[in-house]
């Protein structure tokens, strides 16, 4: 049986049953994580092009584009909802997969739900199924084969696992989708930090929306009798089939998700917590630094890296930039970034005190762990942090508790109070089996 045909029957049984309760709480972090991240981006001009472009190229439609008060079709709804959910790099990530299967496989989910009359359960078990197959797929990738690591090389089998398990559609159809979706989904060639191009400071990112799309798409052609290569997965040069199947079905890969507290690259969140932990042990400021030296992996070498960022995705691919506003602004400034933090000289000038330099035991635990070790020199003594991973990820978790103070944190600026506590209220009553409170907040934009 085709590796796509096993994972179909994998997506069909998740539908089929209640998800477990260790799947039902992941999911749960990960809808308010997730609409926590789309909130704090739905004002940037990225998020406000897509929205545009959504109504205007797919056309009229019932489905809601978040926190605008308009409606698209499915397709330009959910391009819209992506991009929001992906905008500010505040969505959530997944190691084995190097990439962020949330800001597909959520807005699927919800852009989805209010056309169709599911229940809160089959919206749990669809979120579980996007990411099982998404990161699976992901963390199958040969990289002699498939040489870039983009998000948006894989979220439109996430896509399609997703909007299979909420419609229940048969696994041979299902099959047929994620072959489709594999062949169509954007190569992301050129773009983020293992793409050819070095202007990382761009909208297309990760290309997470486009691929969200190509997904629903590629259902919808199945569903009509349009086919794709089953053995796309079947091919060791490009995948490895039995790291897909490895546990399917005993082990969920959502559960292994990591949150980000700060809006910039998953590649420099261990840097920044090792900073934080010496100026809180020391209580550093500013004045003090004179240099600062951060050990981590050859990968954050590859971001951009610029310390004059000229618009806010170059400063989300900017470690010394990114350690500039901590030192200077403090935690809460880069969650989320905004336009205040652009053409500062004072930024500028401390970003050029940091250097970066790749330690070996560091590099040699890389994908599996993203380790950091941060040294500070003052003019008197010389502050050397321990060697450990970022906040948010599994072995440092963020529970219910930190997603909420995260949610009300970089939604702050945008949605009143009483929004904010009915977003989360709207969460907790999906595990309570009401998904339709939820639904009606995401649309209703009430901000600030």
């Amino acid at each position: 049986m085709y590796t796509t045909r096993q994972l179909a029957e994998h997506v069909h049984s998740i539908a089929s049953r209640p998800p477990e309760v260790s799947t039902r709480d992941a999911a749960l972090r990960c809808i308010l994580d997730l609409i926590g991240a789309a909130v704090a981006g739905s004002g940037l001009k990225s998020c406000c092009a897509a929205r545009d472009s959504a109504a205007a190229l797919f056309g009229k439609g019932d489905a809601p584009m978040w926190m605008a008060d308009r409606t698209a079709t499915p397709l330009g709804a959910l391009m819209a909802n992506a991009t929001a959910a992906s905008a500010l790099d505040l969505d959530d990530g997944h190691r084995a997969a190097r990439g962020h299967p949330g800001a597909c496989a959520v807005p699927t989910v919800l852009t989805l739900a209010p056309l169709a009359r599911v229940s809160a359960d089959d919206v749990l078990s669809a979120i579980v199924a996007g990411y099982d197959v998404g990161v699976r797929v992901a963390a199958a990738q040969n990289p002699q084969g498939i040489q870039t690591r983009q998000s948006g090389r894989w979220a439109a089998l996430a896509a399609v696992a997703a909007a299979a398990s909420l419609s229940k559609v048969e696994p041979s159809i299902t099959s047929q989708a994620l072959s489709i979706a594999g062949v169509l989904a954007p190569n992301q060639q050129a773009n983020g930090s293992s793409g050819y191009s070095r202007l990382t400071g761009n909208d297309v990112k990760e290309g997470i929306p486009w691929s969200a799309v190509t997904g629903l798409m590629a259902l919808d052609l199945a569903r009509n009798g349009y086919t794709g290569p089953e053995d796309l997965l079947d091919h060791p040069a490009y995948y490895d089939s039995e790291r897909i199947l490895e546990g399917l079905g005993q082990r969920f890969e959502i559960c292994g998700t990591y949150f980000k507290p700060y809006a910039c690259c998953r590649y420099i969140h261990p840097a920044l917590d090792r900073l934080f932990d010496l100026v809180k042990a020391h209580e550093l400021t500013a004045a003090d630094i004179v240099s600062v030296e951060v050990e981590t992996f050859g990968w954050v070498l590859k971001l951009g890296n610029v310390l004059k960022p000229s618009n806010l995705v170059e400063i989300q691919y900017s470690l010394p930039y990114c350690i500039a506003i901590a030192v200077l602004e403090g935690r809460d400034a880069l969650a989320p970034i905004d336009d205040s933090l652009l053409n500062r000289q004072d930024l500028s000038e401390f970003a050029r005190k940091v250097s970066t330099t790749v330690n070996p035991d560091i590099e040699a635990v890389f994908p599996t762990e993203t380790l950091a070790r941060v040294i500070v020199e003052t003019r008197q003594h010389r502050y050397v942090s321990a060697l450990d991973g970022p906040v948010g990820d599994p072995r440092r978790p963020m529970d219910w508790c930190a997603i909420e103070e995260k949610f009300l944190r970089v939604t702050r600026h945008v949605l009143t109070p009483s929004k904010q506590q009915a977003i989360i209220d709207g969460v907790l009553g999906v595990a309570a089996g009401d998904i339709e409170p939820l639904l009606a907040h995401l649309h209703s934009p009430n901000i600030l």
